[in-house]
């Protein structure tokens, strides 16, 4: 069984520590990266066009280019576009929820702050049919609720 490819674009070493011990914890199959900006996240993109991962977990907040603007430039992207991206930020502010499922995310994901809560996260997540996901999209379906 090949392994699901997740991509984790993330600024703080902290957050995608605790991320990496979740995944890890939850023994699903998976293979894990690390970014920590937008650019880098652009740049490996392109670079693994032909590898590309099978979910993105996108942080909002960071330096050089935050997630809005990297959501907004793989949407545009027609080789990237269909990509499936999971925002995961500690912002719970509406305008944010609003904005980033207007620019074309999949979900968004509170950071949890319980090591428990993030497993739950990430196995709901992970385990989500995502053909189904983008068949049967709707705002109501968007913030993930643990």
């Amino acid at each position: 069984m090949t392994k699901m490819k997740i991509l984790l674009v993330d600024d703080d070493e902290d957050d995608r520590e605790f991320f990496a011990d979740a995944l890890v914890g939850v023994n699903l199959n998976t293979q894990l990266h690390q970014l920590d900006n937008g650019k880098s996240c652009l740049d490996y993109l392109m670079q693994q066009v032909q590898n590309l991962p099978n979910l993105i977990f996108l942080d909002l907040n960071m330096p050089i280019m935050n997630g809005f603007e990297c959501l907004e430039e793989i949407r545009k992207n027609p080789l990237l576009k269909d990509l499936p991206i999971a925002i995961y930020s500690t912002s719970s502010s509406d305008d944010d929820i609003e904005r980033t499922f207007l620019s074309g995310a999949n979900i968004y994901i509170k950071k949890p702050s319980s090591f428990e809560d993030l497993k739950k996260s990430l196995t709901q997540v992970i385990k989500m049919n995502w053909a189904y996901q983008m068949e049967d999209f709707k705002k109501e379906n968007f913030l993930l609720r643990i």
